[in-house]
């Protein structure tokens, strides 16, 4: 079968450096902005901040959980994060570009994956519209969550 690729953007009203600090940071960023509702558990296997950092978590989606071992990658460090599946091809890729001169950041994230069998069979109908919305969730708490830092503390690396 082929690749599913999934991808949602959406503009963050907060500088692209300040935006990726956060994403980046797995100890407390990035678990601040992704949706509870769908993630039940994460815990950081290694790391914590950007390449290098392992995490594990626990989802539960359309009524299936769903675990994933995960190592981040940062391929343009400061631009490009990757958190690469440690036991299939399943990839997401957060990108964070400045939005001109306006101090404001556009944020895309992008999951491919090859589906497996029958269940990927319905995955390609199901998977995308659920994580499109899955990802607006995020990317709505991230521009919150930015928000609330601009012009306080921004987020570093320990």
């Amino acid at each position: 079968m082929s690749k599913i690729i999934v991808e949602q953007s959406a503009k963050v009203h907060a500088p692209s450096d300040l935006v990726y600090s956060i994403i980046a940071d797995y100890k407390v960023g990035h678990q601040d902005i992704i949706p509870k509702k769908y993630f039940k558990t994460f815990h950081i296997e290694k790391g914590g901040y950007g390449e290098g950092t392992e995490i594990k978590f626990g989802m539960v989606v359309m009524g299936r959980k769903i675990e994933a071992h995960q190592q981040v990658l940062e391929p343009e460090p400061g631009k490009v994060l990757v958190e690469q599946d440690v036991d299939s091809d399943r990839a997401t890729r957060f990108v964070v570009e400045p939005d001109g001169n306006s101090g404001e950041s556009i944020v895309t994230i992008t999951t491919s994956w090859t589906p497996n069998g029958i269940m990927g069979f319905f995955e390609r109908f199901t998977a995308p519209s659920v994580l499109r919305k899955i990802y607006r969730e995020e990317l709505a708490i991230l521009n919150s969550y930015a928000a609330k830092k601009v012009g306080g503390m921004k987020i570093h690396p320990n």
